[in-house]
């Protein structure tokens, strides 16, 4: 009986394709090595993000707190009560400010980390849906800043009478902002997710139209959990474009979803 090396079990095709990775393989420390160089960029793209939007950041504090401004009775203004609340809100102005003017670079670093181990089709999938999900992600803030955001303000400051001013103080206003902001780029993924689902199988058109009425009560529930304020005008301005992202997905799903040969 003659003997079968060890390192020969694998079939032809399978040696070949080892042979073609092996010259690309890399060690566990030269991940660490590759991981400690993109985390250095990152963190000074952050940096440098942060102290060029400290520089300006009058006119960036300006932009994000004039839809408040805007529905302020006249010689209203913003207060602080606490010695050091605009310093500090100043600073996660700043942060916050920084890390979106640095998000390409930070995604650069992340798509240099991670392309050396994709294959080619995995490649050309991941590119659209980076694209995809920050313009969504950028759509649902601007919807925020420039619609959600002023109604739920304007919401409030209807409470004011002739004893109960509106003077509303800067911390908690930007803390509400950044919320709102966050959720509507959470909640304008849904296309995105749906499109991934749609890609590899998971969902068909037919089963999104046929559970639409299940996915309104969810999205319902789901603006509730997401909205900070928990008032009626916020849950249905949050729960609206949801119920139209959905009827995007499903026509996204048509679209680029993956074709079966059977009814879905």
């Amino acid at each position: 009986m003659a003997l079968v090396p060890f390192g020969d079990s694998s079939t032809p095709d399978e040696a070949s394709v080892d042979a073609d990775a092996s010259p690309g393989k890399m060690s566990f420390l030269d991940h660490l090595d590759e991981l400690r160089k993109r985390l250095v960029v990152t963190a000074v793209a952050l940096l440098i993000g942060f102290l060029l939007c400290f520089a300006f950041i009058n006119p960036i504090f300006d932009f994000i707190m004039r839809p408040l401004q805007e529905i302020l009775p006249d010689g209203g203004r913003l207060v602080y009560t606490e010695p050091t609340e605009a310093f500090f809100l100043y600073i996660k102005v700043a942060a916050l400010a920084g890390l979106v003017l640095a998000t390409p670079a930070v995604l650069s670093q992340v798509w240099f980390f991670v392309a050396p181990g994709l294959y080619a089709h995995e490649k050309r999938f991941a590119i659209p849906f980076v694209v995809l999900s920050t313009g969504f992600f950028v759509g649902g803030a601007l919807f925020s800043h420039y619609l959600l955001f002023p109604v739920a303000w304007r919401f409030f400051a209807g409470f004011a009478s002739d004893y109960m001013e509106f003077m509303p103080r800067i911390q908690p206003a930007f803390s509400l902002y950044v919320k709102l902001v966050l959720a509507c780029g959470v909640v304008f993924q849904m296309p995105t997710v749906v499109l991934f689902l749609a890609r590899v199988g998971a969902v068909t058109p037919g089963f999104l139209s046929r559970n639409i009425k299940y996915a309104i009560l969810l999205i319902f529930i789901f603006a509730a959990i997401l909205t900070p304020t928990g008032d009626p005008v916020t849950l249905t301005l949050m729960a609206t474009p949801m119920i139209l992202l959905y009827l995007v997905s499903i026509a996204i799903a048509w679209l680029f979803g993956r074709k079966s040969d059977g009814p879905s």
